[in-house]
């Protein structure tokens, strides 16, 4: 996509195609990064929070360990991934929202397997 077709983009998208179009972007960077996509995913916003939901992220290796007990090391790898991945998380959901990110947030959680990625958008909550 060119970077003229993307500041249009930013500029055309609002609601439920502004949460469309994030998520498609979080769905590409995590697969990207992991090897693998999540079964279910979702975005939603309201004033300059932004929050994008990723149901079944585990990677098989990942589901082998924390049947043997080991989530603890995949909650760790999952952090420094997810570390990894932040500023082009960030830069994806500025170029989308036209807006800078303040903070991204992120987090996993085993059982059920699910992911969360928040964004705190420019201007800051007050």
């Amino acid at each position: 996509m060119t970077e003229e077709r993307r500041e249009r983009e930013s500029e055309q998208l609002s609601g439920g195609e502004l949460n469309a179009a994030v998520t498609r972007e979080v769905v590409r960077i995590h697969t990207a990064a992991i090897g693998r996509g999540p079964k279910k995913s979702y975005s939603f916003h309201n004033g300059d929070t932004l929050v994008t939901i990723l149901l079944e992220v585990l990677t098989r290796a990942e589901q082998n360990l924390v049947a043997y007990d080991e989530g603890e090391a995949v909650l760790a790898m999952r952090q420094l991934s997810q570390r990894a991945m932040a500023a082009e998380m960030k830069a994806a959901v500025a170029r989308l929202t036209g807006r800078r990110v303040l903070a991204f947030m992120s987090d996993n959680h085993l059982d059920p397997d699910m992911a969360v990625q928040v964004f705190i958008l420019e201007p800051a909550l007050t």
